[in-house]
């Protein structure tokens, strides 16, 4: 199993990078650090259209 972490530092920002992290580091479980997000601002539409899931 592969475990990797992403400092982020504002998911709303950085979504792009976020998007495209995963496919070439290929991890079975991100941890994001410093979403600096507001529940309501986070953007798990665009996470789900890119076929992610958060907690």
């Amino acid at each position: 199993m592969k475990i990797a972490t992403f400092n982020v530092n504002n998911i709303n920002k950085r979504l792009p990078n976020l998007i495209k992290w995963p496919k070439r580091s290929k991890p079975d479980v991100a941890c994001l650090q410093e979403l600096k997000s507001e529940t309501e601002h986070f953007p798990e539409a665009a996470l789900q259209k890119a076929g992610y899931s958060a907690v």
